[in-house]
């Protein structure tokens, strides 16, 4: 047999394995939709399994969530799921979207769509369409222009998904250029379906990426958001990552990323940050235990963001980057607010960002105890994430020196250990009260209470837990000290 023949019979077996995995996902929620294609042919309408609930009972990973399309129109939908959908929401019928849930599957049905930009506006114009082959047609990738009807299970693929499906590649129906300017956001998905499926862009496709970049400028920066947390927690990020860097679009929507490109690490074991940046995204992915972990990713990635505006060059020739993290932990809550993202997910990474370096130094034997109760206390509830975002910026090619950082930080976890085990590290508070300081020093509620719990609770990480008695004597010498008592 030759190679072109054997490659040929190998795509072969990988089609059929995709067929079977589609028969028996589509087996198992069959139940619901083929009741549900009923009712819309009983009605006088046609009902398809469409987009992305295809090409992921393909890949045998269909979920609860299901996607459908029709001729019917979303009134005519309504009356079709009323009274046999468990619940109906219409939230997206402005996108000519129902949605309803029945058997625990959530179920939502678009009417066939021809959606297109006026290239000026940030949204997209929603207009109906007419038929299976158009709604296909304007879809994103050809690895979700692919239907299955419903009751009937015939498959429709005009533009080769299937195909593209074994092949791990990703292309567009029409030409890239047309699905681009239809919907600029596309260019994004391109490289968040990169990050998650692991597939390749086609060259045409990244061609025009890189040429139409400009337009994601027309795109609300909610949507780009929310596609951009996608291709961060696929399975590839960094995948995803180098594609939006290589077209050119980060530089729309995440330049300090490919400012990192233009700056050597200190250490001088990396290409430049940038690629040290890619392998803490990497190393921060490894130690996620429970699906994606955005807030530890997007530290990853923007750990270093402060290190193009605070190179310096010594007399040595040495490149250093001192309060880069300060520097850093405000360049991401630029950029995050920018992006729409809400104000508790960033303020997470952004202390995350900014206690980064805070380990350097552990090893050389410098802190106390007093250091590491602030270490604890600093980092709050992002203590493990903290434990794994140190780890995973430990990138160094010399065995020695990383196993010598690993052991460092070993030690620091075992010493945090132990001293939580004798104070109660996860709630550090002062050993008085403000009703017990207000009841010593005769005061009302005010100023005063605060100045007075903020001075004891730094004694508390300084020392460690006082008695009730070091704790009142404390207080007392530090009223007399701000003149409150005699």
């Amino acid at each position: 047999m030759s190679e072109s023949s054997a490659a040929h019979a190998a795509d072969r077996r990988e089609l059929t394995a995709a067929q079977r995995n589609a028969v028996a996902e589509l087996l198992r929620v069959s139940p619901v939709a083929d009741e549900l294609g009923r009712r819309f042919a009983k009605a006088g309408h046609e009902l398809h399994l469409v987009g992305g609930s295809v090409r992921d009972a393909l890949l045998g990973r269909l979920g609860e969530d299901l996607d459908f399309c029709t001729d019917a129109h979303p009134d005519q939908t309504l009356r079709i799921v009323r009274g046999w959908a468990e619940s109906v929401w219409e939230t997206g019928r402005e996108f000519g979207t129902i949605g309803c849930q029945r058997d625990g599957l959530r179920l939502e049905i678009t009417t066939f769509r021809a959606e297109a930009y006026d290239q000026v506006s940030r949204n997209p114009i929603v207009e109906y369409g007419t038929s299976l082959t158009e709604d296909l047609r304007r879809r994103d990738f050809t690895i979700n222009a692919m239907a299955v009807s419903v009751p009937e299970h015939r498959f429709t693929d005009p533009h080769g998904g299937l195909d593209d499906l074994a092949a791990k590649v990703i292309r567009t129906p029409g030409t890239p250029a047309e699905s681009f300017r239809d919907d600029p956001l596309r260019m994004l998905r391109a490289a968040r379906f990169a990050a998650q499926l692991r597939f390749a862009v086609h060259r045409d496709v990244r061609e025009a990426m890189t040429r139409m970049a400009a337009d994601l400028d027309r795109i609300t920066a909610e949507r780009i958001r929310d596609e951009f947390t996608k291709l961060l927690c696929g399975a590839d990020p960094v995948t995803g990552l180098r594609l939006l860097v290589d077209t050119g679009l980060a530089d729309r929507i995440l330049p300090e990323l490919i400012g990192l490109k233009l700056e050597i690490d200190e250490h001088a074991q990396h290409k430049d940050v940038y690629e040290h940046t890619l392998t803490v995204v990497r190393n921060a992915v490894s130690y996620e235990t429970d699906g994606c972990d955005f807030i530890l990713r997007m530290a990853a990635l923007m750990h270093d963001v402060g290190k193009p505006a605070t190179k310096a060059v010594g007399s040595d020739g040495r490149v250093s980057f001192h309060h880069h993290e300060v520097v850093g932990a405000r360049l991401t809550k630029a950029r995050m607010k920018a992006l729409r993202y809400p104000k508790d997910v960033t303020s997470q990474v952004v202390k995350l960002v900014g206690l980064h370096l805070r380990f350097y130094g552990y090893g050389r034997g410098e802190w106390t105890d007093s250091a590491v109760r602030r270490y604890v206390t600093d980092a709050g509830d992002l203590l493990p994430r903290l434990h794994k975002l140190t780890r995973s910026d430990c990138t160094t090619r010399n065995r020695r020196k990383a196993a010598q950082l690993a052991a460092d930080y070993d030690a620091l976890e075992e010493r945090i250990a132990r001293i939580a085990a004798e104070e109660d590290l996860a709630r550090v508070r002062p050993d008085l009260d403000g009703n017990a300081i207000m009841e010593l020093l005769g005061v009302p509620p005010g100023p005063v209470v605060g100045q007075a719990w903020k001075h004891l609770k730094e004694l508390r990480l300084e020392r460690g837990p006082l008695d009730r008695d070091e704790a009142e004597a404390e207080l007392l010498r530090w009223a007399r000290e701000q003149g409150l008592t005699d």
